[in-house]
């Protein structure tokens, strides 16, 4: 944004665990901290309809943008609202009662209050469409960028390895797996397929980099099977430096997932010019379609056979990269921000 509008005035209203390099120093940019801890949600929330519509107003925000899930149901300004997915309401059981029911009310608050609703892929648009009873014409589609970092890191002569030895890497081939641990991640049958792989003579280890989530112990569990023990890598949260190394060493990314709304690990593979086995569910598609091994996420034969195909063909793996290279050139931030910008310049003439 501040690489492109220099004209607008800017609020960046950051959590207690924010810092104020998450605020560009252009000089119609101001960073507000608001020393709300954003790592106990419902703090955040409560604050959300509380300090920061408090603070649109002292602020005098003609537009109030923001991009995850809810907003204030009572602010200043146009609210502009970015919806990622909705699967609260598209796969219910992975959320607690409570969780469920704060979901469902923000959300919907958010649909209804929001003058222009952004979704992440054409699925999610539709998605909301349906659910919401919303104008098609409120909801725009604005896919997510990839950072410059990891394009073309796959081919890199970079050396990175001493990042991998520190996270625990083996000096092994390895499969990639980037996600938080959640259970529509569809981890269990990923293992299962793994297992077949290793059991059937593949030497790939697995490598799993992502957040702690509902699914964590039951993974660690699963590892404790004889054919899996020392074979598969459970990393938890990484650095950005170690995210970036992982997808130069790794032979393929698998990305197993039963519900996204846009697959950002996907997008970020093709970019790095990895090989790429995922779900094939319609925000996937969007994402890599013709440069990625696709798989019914509910079969473990199809994930084991599309991941040995990929594994075993030099051939397929050449054609998909440069695939995805091409498809992943449209996946900039700078793309992203000029189609956000458009929005809100448009929330604002409304």
């Amino acid at each position: 944004m501040a690489a492109i509008d220099s004209r607008n005035e800017y609020f960046v209203y950051l959590n207690r665990e924010s810092d104020e390099s998450l605020c560009p120093s252009a000089k119609n940019f101001h960073a507000v901290e608001t020393g709300v801890p954003a790592s106990i949600r419902p703090l955040r929330l409560l604050y959300e309809q509380t300090g920061l519509a408090f603070r649109s107003w002292r602020d005098g925000l003609d537009v109030l943008f923001s991009p995850g899930f809810t907003s204030p149901v009572v602010s200043r300004g146009r609210r502009v609202t970015v919806i990622h997915d909705l699967q609260h309401r598209k796969q219910p059981r992975n959320f607690g009662r409570f969780e469920r029911w704060a979901w469902n009310a923000s959300v919907w608050a958010s649909v209804r209050r929001s003058r222009i609703l952004v979704a992440v892929s054409q699925q999610s648009k539709r998605d909301i469409v349906e659910e919401y009873e919303v104008s098609a014409q409120r909801v725009r589609v604005i896919g997510h960028g990839v950072e410059t970092s990891l394009v073309g890191v796959a081919q890199s002569a970079e050396n990175r390895r001493a990042l991998l030895d520190n996270a625990g890497v083996p000096r092994e081939p390895f499969l990639l797996a980037v996600s938080t641990v959640h259970r529509h991640k569809n981890w269990g049958r990923l293992l299962n397929a793994y297992q077949e792989l290793v059991a059937g003579g593949r030497p790939e280890h697995l490598v799993v980099s992502g957040l702690k989530g509902k699914a964590w112990e039951d993974v660690r569990e699963r590892l404790r099977h004889p054919t899996l023990q020392g074979k598969v890598h459970l990393l938890g949260w990484q650095p950005r430096e170690v995210v970036v190394a992982l997808f130069q060493y790794a032979e393929a990314l698998v990305f197993p997932s039963t519900f996204e709304g846009f697959g950002m690990p996907v997008a970020e593979a093709l970019a790095a010019g990895l090989p790429v086995a995922c779900s094939d569910i319609p925000p996937l598609r969007e994402v890599a379609s013709g440069a990625a091994q696709f798989f019914d996420p509910l079969s473990t034969d199809d994930i084991r056979d599309k991941l040995r195909g990929l594994l075993e063909d030099p051939e397929l793996q050449r054609v998909n990269v440069a695939a995805g290279c091409r498809k992943a050139a449209s996946f900039t931030w700078r793309r992203a921000a000029e189609q956000t910008l458009a929005v809100l310049l448009e929330a604002a003439r409304r």
